[in-house]
């Protein structure tokens, strides 16, 4: 099995030696580079780009760096490197920054005192192209949305539930309480492939790009 290709980025190296150490130790794991901030993560992958096969698959990216920011860091990651993936590590369990981590393109944020069954969990989850968020961030994140709900235009919300079948709306529920397909499957007793289905469907007749808007409009418009 191919390894997933990973990169840490940390402004302390003795963070990361210790990340280093606890990914190690786990299968399928590589860590093929580091960087101490966010412009030499950013030159060390430009370096990387000249063989994309040797661009990490998966970046743990620390939120607060020297100089650019890591929020800053992976919105240019996500523009400019399409299939690499970003994990946000931070020590700020903080409404602002998880957002912000969210809208830069960013596929999981866990806080760093996660435990390491957590830690590879959320890697693993990322790299197979599942979100991923551990249970108080998820639960800022529905906080957060449904705080803009408040503030937002209900327009169009009738229309869009009755786009919704009843299997498609509980999938969703599942969804906005931060469920991955895999466990989506196994409550329903469904395939993975079929729960991935309904998702695209729903992803593509209420006209979102990603999970993360799917669940953010779910919360929005309550369509579940």
């Amino acid at each position: 099995m191919t390894p997933t290709k990973l990169m840490l980025v940390d402004d302390h190296s003795i963070v990361r030696d210790g990340i280093r150490l606890l990914l190690e130790q786990a299968d399928g794991l590589e860590i093929i580079d580091e960087a101490n901030d966010g412009e030499e993560a950013l030159d060390k992958l430009k370096a990387h780009q000249s063989d994309a096969s040797t661009l990490p698959d998966l970046i743990l990216m620390d939120i607060s760096l020297p100089g650019m920011s890591g929020i800053q860091t992976t919105q240019i990651v996500t523009r400019l490197y399409k299939n690499v993936r970003v994990l946000m590590l931070s020590m700020h369990n903080n409404e602002d920054y998880i957002l912000k981590s969210v809208e830069a393109g960013a596929y999981g944020y866990i806080l760093k005192d996660s435990s390491s069954d957590e830690m590879i969990k959320a890697i693993r989850t990322i790299a197979s192209g599942e979100k991923y968020y551990s249970s108080p961030v998820a639960s800022i994140i529905l906080s957060g949305y449904m705080q803009q709900l408040k503030k937002g235009s209900r327009h169009g919300r009738t229309e869009r539930q009755s786009k919704l079948s009843n299997k498609e709306k509980e999938i969703l529920q599942f969804l906005v309480d931060g469920m991955s397909s895999r466990e989506i499957a196994e409550k329903l007793q469904l395939s993975v492939r079929t729960v991935d289905n309904h998702r695209a469907n729903m992803m593509r007749r209420l006209q979102v790009r990603n999970a993360a808007e799917l669940v953010r409009m779910a919360v929005e418009d309550k369509l579940i």
